[in-house]
């Protein structure tokens, strides 16, 4: 693997629209202040779309300022939006494994993430992350593609006998029930909550951790305050569950970086 000093290459797949802004761009912002090299993919190597509802708070009614992306989260995404790697991005079908020395799994819940979430050229680049113990960090639906990513050799999860966290169900139902009325299923990806089958692909069911808050986590993390925001860290698999644990995430996945070329 590459000097970390020299710049690490990490691959950012995104679905053609609907992915997180905040989950995306905060890790963004680390790799780049790094030094690293950040390679976006798509689905046909055209320029991605964030989730428009988490720039703007359209749409979320009283419960704008708790869900929407904050200011440093969208000042963010507006960097990585201009930048050169994020306006040329490769497609799903173009990339090769072996140019890449770790994976980012970003998240989001709008319905245009399914193509990411089902992607088989998706799935079947993380098993070959996993299998080739490179570092892997996922955040929120991020997990799920891990999890739905099955290895031929085993026959399993790549998250088969590997601790992680994610998106909990109690998150997604609160976010859910506060907003049906006007958003209807926006927060619902699918019909199945994601931690419930998130967990039907772990070896045990003491491998998922839901972390701290008593219902949901409402306090978001920041470069300041980053014990404010809950990862997993399993070997060379870090997960985080949402938008407000994205600082840790973004963070430890730079140290990662750094232990696993040392």
């Amino acid at each position: 693997m590459k000097n970390p000093r020299k710049g690490s290459s990490v691959l950012m797949p995104l679905p053609s629209y609907g992915f997180d802004p905040t989950e995306s761009s905060i890790p963004w912002t680390a790799l780049k202040e790094q030094g690293h090299q950040v390679v976006f993919a798509t689905p046909h190597g055209k320029v991605a779309q964030a989730d428009r509802r988490m720039l703007t708070g359209e749409g979320l009614g009283l419960w704008k300022k708790v869900l929407m992306a904050d200011a440093v989260a969208i000042q963010a995404y507006r960097q990585m939006e201009l930048s050169t790697e994020f306006q040329h991005p490769i497609s799903y079908e173009d990339f090769d494994f072996n140019q890449y020395d770790a994976l980012l799994l970003t998240g989001g819940h709008d319905k245009g993430m399914r193509e990411y979430l089902e992607s088989p050229l998706l799935q079947e680049l993380v098993v070959h992350f996993f299998e080739a113990s490179k570092p892997v960090g996922a955040i929120c639906h991020g997990t799920l593609l891990a999890a739905r990513s099955t290895s031929e050799t085993t026959g399993r999860s790549a998250l088969w006998g590997r601790k992680t966290t994610a998106l909990t169900q109690k998150q997604e139902m609160v976010a859910y029930y506060m907003t049906r009325l006007y958003l209807d299923d926006y927060y619902r990806t699918y019909n199945i909550p994601m931690e419930v089958e998130l967990r039907s692909y772990l070896e045990k069911d003491s491998d998922y951790f839901s972390g701290p808050g008593l219902v949901i986590p409402l306090r978001r993390d920041s470069p300041e305050h980053l014990e404010r925001g809950f990862t997993v860290l399993d070997n060379n698999y870090l997960s985080a569950r949402w938008p407000g644990d994205a600082h840790r995430f973004a963070s430890e996945f730079v140290e990662l970086l750094q232990k696993s070329s040392n």
